[in-house]
């Protein structure tokens, strides 16, 4: 190994609070692999839980690896030497297992970055039948792995406190037994939930191209994969997840990121996560009160996160606690409908310089359509608060290319952004000076187990222009940055999302092509606008079907219609409602391929 790497490696550990190093005797070894940089990887709290909890564990050694960047990048591609792990510099391919925590689809083309730095075979089929196991866990792959299901030979789906600590049992027995993967697969299928094995099921297509048929191989395969997720009874009592480990080499600093709640019970049609983490849980007000004062006896700066941190109860009280201690917060995200004064008050003592809320849509018409459930009054009543509490920069994320979009929401974009810089400038006239304000403008991206699934991506053309023509006319306002992503990565992101096994072909390519998708995509056996432009049957077999995270597609064809009539249904009612079926009584089972309510 470059000794440069590893004095790069030792000086990051330095400047690290609660790193753990262990001897690798007798121990089940772990590589927990992030797919993109350390400063971006030590940002995920999810990231952060796994590790906390496999290192609580005295028959394990875990110990993390990221892509290099920058300079470190260089430094491995000049030694030729393979990629290790931050704690004890091994290489890769030295772990029992590798453990890919994938939060996001653009970050697939990383992992198999990482295998063919880590010495390891990107193909499952062409590695030996022993060890390492790769593995694949985290939102991304719950929403649907199947274009990772090439590279991978297990997935670990749905919510790592219901079933890491039973895999991890698995595999330290195995370990030391010597069986090979079919072996261990069998135990893992018949003693742990959510565990999928993408060679035990074979996928087939019909002559139009769609999934015909997805059926396990071999007897005893379930055909349907249920992903656990934490019950809300025992979630709202168990201990408050934060980070384990703090360094200052990050996006957020030395931040202690401290989880509120998990899912959101908003219901918003484009938004995944409101979906898969069903039903929305949040701590108890005095878990997460035990929680902050333990972590502001050992952190100046806390960081709240949730999917809407001023929808949590008590969340004033909570901050307050924390600025009448002469700790530092920042939050994840605001709900614009339920920004209060007392909470910005908060902010601004705590010397918080931005504040984001999410429109997401311009006219009250799409965001009815998305079930925002947020109006324009709702939306500048939160800009007069945030103006008159403090000289704050606004961001506000809004998307363009949804379900139903016409030229007439696009011109409402630019209507709703002048209101909102009028109310910054009237409501900060007393100050004389008004905050930034930073547009976000995101193009829409189908995602899987929302009612928006068997939605296309909008042309990329037709995205481009929607752009030029949001920024022409928002530059004759002045005193907005206007920031867009690009379209031509919207449909990567699209294809990722929504495609099947054959997409890992195409990600294969690209990988082996330097990342030079366009020409990946040329050559490909299968048209990949198949996946991206073509809207789906709603009695089509879905490439992620197979999964159950008990929501009925009856619920989403019902919310789908529902969107294409402009109408809002009911946020979350947990426990009240059987709707979407995640609630619903244990002897009814959740829709299947044919979603039966």
């Amino acid at each position: 190994m470059s000794g440069d790497i590893i004095a790069l490696y030792r000086a990051r550990l330095a400047a690290e609070k609660g790193t753990v190093i262990k001897d690798w005797g007798g121990r089940l070894s772990i590589a927990l692999t992030y797919p993109n940089a350390y400063r971006l990887g030590m940002t995920n709290l999810g990231f952060q839980i796994v590790y906390g909890l496999l290192n609580q564990r005295s028959d394990v050694v875990a110990e993390r690896v990221f892509l290099p960047e920058g300079e470190e990048m260089s430094l491995y591609l000049h030694s030729g030497k393979p990629l290790c792990s931050l704690e004890t510099q091994r290489p890769l391919h030295q772990f029992d297992l590798v453990a890919f925590s994938l939060s996001f689809e653009n970050d697939y083309p990383n992992v198999l970055r990482i295998l063919d730095m880590g010495d390891i075979g990107p193909f499952r089929e062409e590695r030996p039948a022993t060890w390492p196991l790769v593995m694949g866990g985290g939102i991304a792959t719950f929403l649907n792995p199947e274009p990772l299901a090439p590279f991978m030979d297990v997935f670990l789906l749905g919510e790592a406190e219901e079933n890491l600590n039973a895999l991890v049992d698995i595999l330290s027995e195995a370990r030391f037994d010597g069986p090979e993967k079919g072996e261990v697969f069998s135990a893992l299928l018949k003693r742990v939930k959510g565990v999928y094995i993408p060679s035990l099921y074979r996928p087939r297509y019909g002559r139009d191209g769609t999934l015909d048929t997805f059926s396990p191989t071999n007897p005893g395969v379930p055909e349907r994969v249920k992903v656990p997720h934490v019950p809300k009874e025992v979630f709202c009592e168990k201990e408050v997840a934060v980070s384990t480990v703090l360094t200052p080499q990050t996006e957020f600093g030395e931040r202690t990121l401290i989880e509120l709640g998990r899912g959101c019970g908003r219901s918003c049609r484009f938004c995944a996560a409101g979906y898969v983490y069903r039903p929305p849980r949040v701590y108890e007000q005095r878990h997460l009160a035990a929680c902050i004062e333990k972590a502001m006896s050992t952190s100046p700066q806390l960081g709240l996160l949730s999917a809407a941190v001023s929808d949590t109860p008590g969340i004033e009280d909570l901050t307050g606690t924390i600025v009448a201690n002469e700790k530092r917060f920042s939050v994840s995200s605001l709900r614009a409908d339920t920004l209060t004064r007392g909470l910005m008050s908060n902010l601004k003592a705590s010397g918080q310089k931005s504040v984001a809320i999410a429109p997401e849509a311009g006219s009250e018409r799409l965001r009815r359509v998305i079930n925002k459930h947020l109006t324009r009054d709702q939306i500048l009543s939160a800009v007069q608060t945030i103006a008159e509490c403090g000289r704050f920069s606004l961001r506000l994320y809004l998307l363009i290319g949804l379900p139903t979009e016409t030229g007439t929401d696009i011109a409402e974009i630019v209507d709703l952004v002048k209101k909102i810089k009028h109310h910054m400038v009237k409501f900060s006239a007393t100050r004389g000076t008004i905050g930034k304000i930073i547009l976000s403008l995101n193009c829409f991206v189908p995602k899987p187990f929302t009612p928006f699934q068997w939605c296309p991506l909008e042309d990329i053309g037709s995205l481009k222009a929607k752009q030029k023509h949001l920024r022409r006319s928002l530059l004759k306002v002045g005193g907005i940055k206007i920031n867009t992503d690009l379209p031509k990565w919207a449909y990567i992101q699209a294809l990722l999302s929504t495609g099947d096994r054959r997409v890992g072909r195409m990600l294969y390519n690209a990988h082996k092509a330097g990342g030079d998708w366009k020409k990946a995509l040329r050559f490909s056996e299968v048209n990949p606008d198949f996946f991206v432009y073509r809207p789906k049957g709603l009695e089509e077999r879905l490439p992620w079907d197979f999964m159950d995270h008990g929501i009925s597609k009856a619920y989403l064809i019902k919310e789908r219609a529902a969107a294409l009539r402009a109408e809002e249904s009911a946020p979350c009612d947990v426990g009240n409602c059987f709707r979407c079926g995640v609630c619903r009584p244990n002897d009814v089972t959740s829709g299947g391929h044919q979603g039966a309510a």
